[in-house]
C-alpha cells in the first residue's frame, strides 16, 4: 500500500508538471502577442518584445477600434457566430431528439442514420454547393455562412447518444403519463438534462463559426460583409487590392503591431464566452465514458 501511494504520488507530480507546462506554452503565445500590439513599432521591428511591451502605446489598438472595415468586419463575425450557434443549436436538437427512440417509436430511424453516418464519408463538392447558394440568392449574405455548415454529424451523434444514455426512459415514461406531449417532453425534460451535452457542442460550435474564413471568401464578395476572420486572412496572409489603402493606413504604426493587435480582439469574444460555459463543458466533455 505504500508503495501503490508513492507511485500515485510521483504520477501525480509528473502529471501536474506536464500539464502547467501545456497550459503555459498555450498561454506564452498569447501574452507575447498583446506585448507586441501594446509596444512602440520601432521595439516591434526590432524584435526586442517578448513578453513584456516596450514603449508601451495603445495606437495600435485606437487604430484597429477606429477602422470602419475592421469594425463591420467584427460585427458581421459576431453577428455570424451568434445566429450560427443558436441554428445549428435548434436543428441538431430537433433532429437528435426523434433519432434517439428505438425503431418501433419512429419509423424510419435506422434509414435516417445511415443517411447522416454517410454524409461523415461523402460531402458535396465545393462547385455544386456554390451554386446552389447563389441560386438560392445567398450570395453575400450571412445566412451562406450559415446553411452551408449548419450541420455537424459528429455533434448530432454525440447529442443522440446523450439523448439515449444519460436521461433515464423512466422518467420520459412519467412525463407521458402526466399527459406530455413530445415538445413539452423535450424542453421540460431533454434540453434541461442535456445541458452538458448542449453546451460542449456550443463551445465546439461558437469556435468552428468565428475561426472560419474559406467560405467567406467564396460566398461573400463585398468586403464590408467579410466576417472578422476573413477580413484578417486577407490582411495579414493575402492583402487584396480592395485593402490597400487600409494596410498603407496603418504604416505609420507597424505592420507587426498592427496585426498583433487585430489577432489579439479576435480572440477577445471566445476568450470571454468560454468561463460561463466551462462547468458544462467539463462534464459534457466526457459524456457517457462512465455509465451506472
Amino acid at each position: 500500500m505504500h508503495i501503490e501511494s508513492y507511485y500515485y504520488r510521483v504520477f501525480t507530480w509528473i502529471n501536474t508538471a506536464f500539464l502547467l507546462a501545456l497550459a503555459v506554452a498555450c498561454v506564452l503565445p498569447m501574452v507575447h502577442l498583446l506585448a507586441v500590439s501594446l509596444s512602440g513599432a520601432a521595439a516591434a521591428e526590432a524584435n526586442m518584445v517578448i513578453f513584456t511591451p516596450v514603449d508601451f502605446t495603445l495606437d495600435p489598438w485606437i487604430k484597429m477600434l477606429n477602422n470602419d472595415r475592421f469594425g463591420y468586419a467584427l460585427y458581421h463575425g459576431v453577428e455570424r457566430t451568434v445566429l450560427g450557434t443558436v441554428i445549428t443549436l435548434g436543428v441538431l436538437i430537433l433532429a437528435a431528439y426523434p433519432l434517439s427512440k428505438e425503431e418501433h417509436e419512429f419509423k424510419g430511424r435506422t434509414f435516417y442514420m445511415y443517411f447522416f453516418v454517410a454524409l461523415l464519408l461523402f460531402h458535396v463538392g465545393l462547385i455544386p454547393q456554390y451554386i446552389l447558394i447563389s441560386n438560392l440568392g445567398l450570395i453575400n449574405t450571412v445566412w451562406a455562412l450559415i446553411f452551408t455548415g449548419i450541420i455537424n454529424v459528429f455533434h448530432l451523434i454525440l447529442l443522440i447518444n446523450f439523448f439515449r444514455t444519460g436521461i433515464p426512459k423512466e422518467l420520459e415514461e412519467a412525463a407521458f403519463m402526466d399527459g406530455a406531449g413530445h415538445f413539452r417532453n423535450l424542453f421540460s425534460i431533454f434540453i434541461p438534462v442535456a445541458k452538458p451535452a448542449i453546451a460542449t457542442i456550443a463551445l465546439f460550435t461558437m469556435v468552428s463559426q468565428w475561426n472560419s474564413w474559406f467560405d467567406g471568401l467564396i460566398y461573400i464578395t463585398d468586403m464590408n460583409k467579410f466576417p472578422l476572420s476573413t477580413f484578417l486572412q486577407t490582411m495579414i496572409v493575402n492583402p487584396r487590392p480592395e485593402l490597400v489603402q487600409d494596410v498603407e493606413s496603418l504604416k505609420d504604426l507597424s505592420d507587426r503591431t498592427a496585426k498583433a493587435a487585430q489577432i489579439f480582439i479576435s480572440m477577445l469574444p471566445i476568450l470571454f464566452v468560454y468561463p460561463f460555459l466551462q462547468k458544462y463543458f467539463v462534464k459534457g466533455i466526457v459524456l457517457g465514458s462512465v455509465k451506472g
